[in-house]
């Protein structure tokens, strides 16, 4: 594995170098958490300031050995506009579905897609995700995107973006999930959390017994407290992910450090 160090950020616009870091951590806890598919799914951000480019991994490489400069930036018409590396590139799946969410939702800072058991288990029933648990029922509107076989067209990148939407989660029927928020911290918590809503009701689905029904008006109140979010008994409300973020960090730096590099 080619070796990288902070001496690469100088040439980094204002701002880079701070993404750089929550996008190599956000696929370190992904990989630790139990989300990778070998080296194959993608996490992406964008660059601050800079509208049209995006961060994401050269492929080839395990999430595990993701560091701050060894992210590959492109702009959202496909061009590579710099590639630390002599051996690895982007993957056209990859930049197909991120740049699809990214050019249509510019409220969105970074796009993560993974290849769960789970994840793919739940994409693919025809009921979708359930509001089995109070996880999932955080999930309240959902988007799902019908299989077209791997996504390597072009034209699919719009049907991408209307299947999403507004919204922040989309079930990719009989291939994944997909998760976004307007900063990593965000988009990372969504991800997870909707992992395990979905290892959840594959789970209980599996006990062949009846599952209790929450009543809709129910599920839409959970949801509704969900999207107000007063994380503390003071009842301030704080974007999802804010609070846990900090905290994932210090995680990472106990473990391995080396994604900052």
């Amino acid at each position: 594995m080619q070796n990288f160090t902070s001496s690469d950020f100088s040439s980094y616009a204002p701002g880079e170098r701070e993404t750089r870091v929550d996008l190599a951590a956000c696929y370190r806890l992904v990989d630790h958490f139990g989300m990778t598919d070998l080296v194959s799914n993608h996490i992406s951000a964008r660059v601050p300031q800079r509208h049209g480019e995006i961060l994401i991994n050269a492929f080839g490489m395990m999430y595990e050995e993701i560091t701050a400069s060894s992210l590959i930036k492109v702009d959202l018409a496909g061009n590579v506009l710099h590639n630390p590396h002599a051996d690895y590139t982007v993957n056209l799946a990859g930049y197909m579905i991120h740049s699809a969410v990214h050019e249509a939702r510019p409220d969105v800072g970074c796009v993560i897609h993974t290849h769960t058991v789970a994840g793919i288990a739940i994409a693919s029933l025809e009921c979708g995700l359930l509001p089995v648990s109070q996880s999932a029922m955080r999930f309240a509107d959902v988007a799902y995107h019908d299989f077209e076989g791997v996504a390597f067209e072009a034209g699919e990148k719009e049907r991408l973006a209307r299947d999403l939407g507004h919204r922040d989660v989309m079930i990719l029927r009989n291939h994944g999930l997909l998760a976004c928020g307007a900063t990593i911290a965000e988009a990372f918590n969504n991800i997870y959390r909707l992992e395990r809503a979905c290892q959840i009701q594959a789970a209980a689905m599996a006990c062949n017994s009846p599952i209790v029904k929450i009543p809709a008006d129910l599920v839409r109140k959970t949801g509704a407290q969900y999207a107000a979010n007063p994380v503390s008994m003071d009842r301030k409300p704080s974007p999802l992910g804010l609070t846990e973020w900090p905290a994932m960090l210090r995680l990472l730096d106990r473990r391995d450090p080396s994604y900052r590099a």
